[in-house]
C-alpha cells in the first residue's frame, strides 16, 4: 500500500508518498481499501508541526488524514457489523492519507445508498465538527441569531446548514465574492462579503442587538470582535486559528505565530460573568474515542442527509500524487467546499 508521510514539519516538500506495510486488523478493527480521502485544513496544520494532538498521539513521522471512504478489505475476529466488499466511510485519528487504513470498528459507518465515495470522504469531519459545536456546546434555540465565519468552507457550510435546521437566523461571512452564492444556496439568511463590505459594521446592521452564537476558526483576526458582538447571553465557539498560519504553502512563520499569540484575546471570568457571555473551544481529534457522541452524531447526520435536509459539500478532487496541490489550494483560502484525494 501507499501512504503520504511527513517526516518533519515544513512546507509542501514534506509531503512524500511512500510504500507501507499492510497491517491485519485487530479483533475489533476494520481494514478499508481506500478510494477517496477528505482533505482538511487541519492536515496542513499537522504538516507544519503545529497540531498538538498529532504530537500527543503520533509524533514523527506522521501520515495526515481524518476521513476516508472505500470498501471493507478485512475485518477483525470480533467484528460482525461489516463484511469484506461492503462500501463504507470512516473517521481516522490521523493516517487517512493512505490507500489502505485500519481503524476501530466504531469509527466505521456503512455508506448510505446514493452517496458516492467522493462525497462520503468529504462528509464526516466537517459535519461532526459542526454538529459538536452546535449540539454539544452552543445549543442555539430556534429564532436565535448565529454568525458563521468562513461560511463557504467545509465546516462553515456544514454549520450554516445545521444552524438553519435548528431554526436559527444565520449570517455567513465569506472572504471573496465568488463564495457568496454558494452560502446563500446553503440557506444563509444573510451573507457578508468581507472583500466588498466592512465586516463588523455590516454585522451590526444585521443584528443590532448582537448574535446569540458566533462560530470562529479565524484566530486573532476576528476573535476579539466576535466576542464583542455577542448578545447576552451569547456564546463564542472556537475551533481553529487559521489566520495565524501562512496563506502561502510553506512551513510555519514563527514570527507571525508569536505576534498572533501575543495578540490573542484573554478573557477574564469575572468580566465574562458580568457581560453574560461565554467562550467555548474544542478539537475534534480528541473526541473520536467518545463512542456514544460519535455514534449519535453520525446517526443524526446521515439520517438528515437521507431525508434530504443536508446538502453535501461541493467537492474538488485531486489524484493521490497531487496531494501537495491540494494543500496549496486549501491554504490559499480561495477554495469552496471540500477537497478530496483519489488514490
Amino acid at each position: 500500500m501507499q501512504k503520504v508521510v511527513v517526516h518533519r514539519p515544513g512546507g509542501l516538500e514534506q509531503l512524500r508518498i511512500e510504500p507501507g506495510p499492510e497491517r491485519a486488523p485487530g479483533p475489533q478493527e476494520v481494514a478499508i481499501a481506500v478510494s477517496a480521502i477528505g482533505v482538511n485544513y487541519a492536515d496542513c496544520v499537522v504538516r507544519m508541526g503545529l497540531y498538538e494532538s498529532a504530537k500527543q498521539y503520533v509524533g514523527w513521522p506522521i501520515t495526515p488524514g481524518f476521513e476516508v471512504a472505500g470498501s471493507v478489505a478485512d475485518v477483525g475476529a470480533s467484528v460482525d457489523r461489516f463484511t469484506p466488499g461492503q462500501r463504507v466511510l470512516a473517521v481516522t485519528r490521523f493516517d487517512g492519507y493512505a490507500t489502505r487504513v485500519v481503524v476501530p470498528a466504531h469509527q466505521v459507518f456503512p455508506l448510505p445508498e446514493g452517496m458516492s465515495e467522493v462525497q462520503a470522504a468529504g462528509f464526516p469531519t466537517v459535519f461532526l465538527t459542526a454538529w459538536f459545536a452546535l449540539h454539544e456546546l452552543a445549543h442555539p434555540r430556534a429564532g436565535q441569531r448565529v454568525l458563521v465565519h468562513s461560511a463557504a468552507g467545509g465546516v462553515g457550510s456544514a454549520l450554516v446548514q445545521l444552524a438553519r435546521l435548528l431554526g436559527c437566523e444565520v449570517t455567513g461571512v465569506v472572504g471573496a465574492s465568488h463564495k457568496v452564492e454558494a452560502v446563500r444556496e446553503l440557506g444563509a439568511d444573510h451573507v457578508i462579503d468581507k472583500s466588498r463590505e466592512p465586516l463588523w459594521p455590516t454585522a451590526e446592521r444585521i443584528a443590532p442587538q448582537g448574535f446569540h452564537v458566533i462560530l470562529d476558526a479565524n484566530g486573532v483576526e476576528t476573535l476579539g470582535q466576535s466576542y464583542h458582538h455577542l448578545a447576552p447571553p451569547g456564546k463564542l465557539v472556537i475551533y481553529g486559528f487559521h489566520t495565524m498560519l501562512p496563506r502561502k504553502p510553506r512551513g510555519p512563520d514563527w514570527v507571525r505565530l508569536a505576534v498572533h499569540y501575543l495578540r490573542t484575546p484573554r478573557w477574564n471570568p469575572l468580566d465574562m460573568t458580568n457581560q453574560n457571555r461565554s467562550v467555548l473551544a474544542f478539537n475534534l481529534s480528541y473526541l473520536f474515542a467518545e463512542r456514544g457522541i460519535l455514534a449519535e452524531a453520525m446517526g443524526e447526520l446521515l439520517d438528515a442527509w437521507r431525508a434530504g435536509r443536508l446538502q453535501l459539500p461541493q467537492t474538488t478532487t485531486y489524484p493521490f500524487d497531487r496531494v501537495a496541490d491540494a494543500h496549496r489550494d486549501l491554504q490559499s483560502g480561495q477554495t469552496v467546499g471540500k477537497l478530496v484525494l483519489r488514490p
